[in-house]
């Protein structure tokens, strides 16, 4: 073989070896472009269902939170007048427990409060105390409750010089049994609290009267007057 044939030969071989590393390179960078693009897709799929479930999260979420501001059962039970009172057994202010039985045979006035030492509360309150002689003669027993605990009952007592015992319902249970509690509203926003609500019972150990949503002026004037034509 000739010199030139030999340069010949070396050339076309090199070039042959740098076309396949050319075309290898091609191959390979058109795969890597193929799999991205493969894959972007897919990575936006996921992220669409996970968007998804996260919405279905926070729609069960919202479910939940409405259920749980619902009024419970008890608040909507719809104490009417007639039916028997709830038997309830609870601490009073100055720690000693107080239960319907106590007052079998006489009239019973049960005052519902939202708050002790609030506006309303504490004129609510006054105006029982300021009347409680004449509920005795009306032989009507009085007792103002609310979800306060005992302490804050008797500071409330001690500093308005309340005259009538004043129940703690931490759990709720009398409050609901008898209706008094329930969904309210405030500014917009709904929530759960003690609706204020008065219960005459007479002393049949029936429900005689019931008042709901009470306006507080002139109410004790008005179960007075309700428990002496008892």
């Amino acid at each position: 073989m000739s010199k030139k044939s030999r340069k010949k030969s070396s050339k076309t071989s090199s070039g042959s070896s740098t076309a396949k590393k050319k075309t290898a390179k091609t191959r390979a960078s058109t795969q890597a472009r193929s799999a991205t693009t493969q894959r972007t897709p897919a990575s936006k799929s996921t992220g669409t269902i996970a968007k998804a479930g996260s919405h279905k999260a926070a729609s069960k979420q919202l479910s939940s939170s409405k259920s749980a501001s619902r009024p419970p059962a008890a608040a909507r039970s719809g104490l009417a007048a007639g039916q028997k009172a709830p038997a309830f057994r609870l601490p009073r202010d100055g720690g000693e427990l107080v239960t319907l039985a106590d007052y079998a045979g006489r009239k019973l006035v049960l005052f519902f409060y939202p708050r002790a030492d609030t506006p309303g509360c504490t004129r609510e309150a006054i105006d029982f105390t300021r009347l409680a002689d004449a509920f005795a003669a009306a032989g009507t027993a009085v007792l103002g409750i609310s979800a306060d605990p005992l302490k804050a009952q008797e500071k409330f007592r001690d500093k308005h010089k309340l005259g009538v015992p004043l129940i703690s319902d931490e759990t709720h249970e009398m409050l609901e049994a008898y209706g008094a509690w329930g969904q309210k509203s405030m500014y917009g926003k709904s929530f759960l609290g003690i609706l204020r609500t008065t219960i005459l019972i007479g002393t049949d150990g029936r429900v005689a009267r019931i008042w709901r949503n009470v306006r507080v002026d002139g109410h004790a004037d008005e179960v007075l007057e309700a428990a002496r034509s008892l």
